[in-house]
């Protein structure tokens, strides 16, 4: 059976990845879903750069508006609906354009990627919390090496996600082992390259621009009581930086510079991921008619 193209847009925050693929969508008569874990959240417009409906130029869009911020969201439910969705689209006989710059999503989706359902043991993460992040590490390099090889040791999070896993039956490493790790989908991955000067200045002008579009009312219209700030939604860059504003240990424009340098430090992961992690094909934000020009031989194969 013949696999069904879909094309990916990946690449960096702020790098154009939006205006990219609605342009694509009215080309080859597509409908987009968004890969983006923070525009999911309904009310968080201005902090999440989502795309407004007159950016949409009539395209349809999926997964944007799509969950309330005081809901948690994960890779998972992401997965589940994202699938429904390229067969929903690839039915009603549009090319599916999967667009957003949260690769673990993308990847989940795109390739054989299984979330096994574990029973919790709220008496053993109860016992993981208790323990330091030395004793933690400790724990993970004795149960789960190959595990441990990959996270980071102050990745408390990480290391005792990978330790409840352990507990519920298979390691960690086991399980990804099991699975290839291949596309389940002809996917052409285009990535979107830009000099790091400019796309540092370009996040910079963005981040102005959401303070000036009013960022600080939004954040605090959501998020000012320190309940909320347990939510997912909260830890995305662009709202999580407020928290110590909100406990009043720094100004407004020390949060504005540390949104900047997260956002900085965020494009250069997201490179580095989608290089190591995907066989993407690369071009400047310029090179339309290239872009189109490949993509379209690329359908017709």
């Amino acid at each position: 059976m013949d696999k069904k193209k879909i094309i990916a847009i990946v690449g960096p925050t702020g790098i154009g990845k939006t205006s990219l693929s609605v342009q694509l969508a009215h080309k080859f008569n597509g409908e987009i879903i968004s890969c983006d874990s923070m525009q999911v959240y309904k009310k968080m417009d201005i902090g999440t750069a989502k795309v407004t409906e007159e950016e949409k130029e009539g395209i349809v869009h999926y997964l944007v508006d799509d969950q309330e911020y005081d809901q948690p969201y994960n890779v998972k439910i992401f997965q589940d609906k994202c699938r429904d969705l390229i067969k929903h689209i690839q039915e009603k006989g549009k090319q599916v354009i999967l667009c957003g710059g949260t690769g673990l999503y993308l990847k989940a989706c795109l390739y054989d990627y299984v979330f096994k359902e574990e029973k919790k043991d709220e008496e053993y993460t109860s016992y993981l919390n208790e323990r330091s992040n030395e004793e933690l590490v400790d724990l993970l390099m004795k149960i789960d090496p190959k595990a441990f090889d990959k996270i980071h040791p102050n990745n408390r999070k990480r290391v005792i996600r990978a330790l409840e896993i352990a507990h519920g039956g298979k390691i960690k490493s086991e399980r990804e082992s099991e699975q290839e790790h291949k596309p389940m989908y002809d996917v052409y991955f285009l990535g979107l390259d830009v000099d790091r000067n400019i796309l540092h200045d370009r996040i910079n002008k963005r981040v102005d621009i959401m303070f000036e579009k009013g960022l600080v009312h939004e954040v605090e219209s959501l998020f000012k009581d320190p309940e909320t700030w347990e939510y997912t939604s909260f830890q995305g860059i662009g709202y999580k930086e407020f928290r110590k504003y909100f406990e009043g240990k720094t100004t407004l424009e020390e949060v504005k510079e540390e949104i900047k340098t997260h956002s900085r430090q965020y494009a250069k992961k997201q490179y580095t991921w989608f290089k190591n992690q995907m066989d993407v094909h690369w071009y400047n934000r310029e090179d339309n008619e290239l872009i189109e020009k490949n993509i379209k031989e690329w359908l017709e194969k």
